[in-house]
């Protein structure tokens, strides 16, 4: 890793957290456990590998570093909390594809609400893009209420609203790291799973299939994009993230052969071409920022 440059460090890092993130889903359909149960085990292990991970790095200055988060970290516990409940509840009341297709709108939405709460104005490139996705948005939601899914793909457009809300506050309080508050997160998760839990017992499959989703898909990804933005931009990071949107369903497609709808496919692949060019755009655009002499 020494002998690579930022860029190089960044993409595989965001690259490697992808393909541990894209089996999610499908082991999400695979587990026999009632919902809360999976909630309460993808808040629970990682809480528990993470902060075991960050007491061996940080020690007891772990502890220092999550007081230091104030009240960004209170903000950002709140909405990575939210996130990790309504992903799960959304992809059980959903398509997969769905989800994923609501949850690639972050960026999106993190752009407006940089607008609002941070005053960044966006440029009419994003502007386009805004638009463009959120047709496509209502042209699934009209789908989703003709056949009955329409709550989860609400449950998924809070999940990518609480994802772009994360974002801002990670960029308003960028002087500090909000790592150790997202571990606390996770605890917040398996907190709240213990009101509406129903069992904790793993039968079967599930012995194997849990932990797996749990430190693969869950906690090693979640360092992995924790870190990542420190080398390359967000627009390039959210590129690597459009991934998911397409081998997730394709992972659900090949083992338990759930199709999505056509207007789902339609719909998703504009928001996806969308989002793709903009990232690009925003990409070249910071590369020219970069190369131009400074006066």
């Amino acid at each position: 890793m020494n002998n690579l440059t930022n860029q190089q460090k960044g993409s595989l890092m965001a690259f490697v957290a992808v393909m541990f993130i894209t089996p999610d889903s499908l082991f999400i359909r695979l587990s026999n456990l009632e919902t809360w149960g999976l909630v309460f085990y993808r808040g629970a292990i990682p809480f528990i590998v993470v902060l075991l991970g960050m007491l061996i790095i940080y020690r007891l200055s772990f502890f220092k570093l999550l007081l230091g988060n104030s009240i960004y970290g209170a903000g950002y516990i709140v909405t990575f909390s939210l996130t990790n409940i309504t992903f799960v509840l959304s992809i059980q009341n959903t398509n997969v594809a769905n989800t994923l297709v609501m949850i690639a709108l972050a960026p999106m939405l993190s752009a407006i609400f940089g607008t609002i709460f941070l005053k960044e104005k966006p440029d009419r490139n994003t502007i386009v893009a805004i638009v463009i996705t959120f047709l496509s948005v209502l042209y699934i939601f009209y789908d989703s209420l003709k056949v009955g899914n329409i709550f989860g793909d609400v449950l998924g457009f809070i999940t990518a609203a609480g994802l772009a809300a994360g974002a801002t506050i990670i960029r308003a309080g960028k002087e500090v790291s909000l790592v150790p508050s997202a571990v606390v997160g996770k605890l917040v998760v398996a907190f709240v799973a213990l009101f509406f839990i129903e069992s904790f017992a793993l039968k079967n499959n599930d012995i194997y299939i849990i932990p797996a989703m749990c430190i693969l898909c869950v906690a090693i990804p979640f360092v992995l994009v924790t870190i990542a933005p420190r080398y390359i931009t967000g627009a390039e990071v959210n590129l690597f993230f459009l991934l998911e949107t397409i081998f997730g369903p394709i992972w659900v497609w090949l083992v338990i052969k759930e199709h999505p709808s056509l207007e789902t496919i339609q719909g998703g692949a504009v928001i996806i071409l969308t989002i793709a060019i903009h990232s690009f755009l925003a990409i070249k655009k910071t590369q020219l920022k970069s190369n131009s002499p400074s006066k």
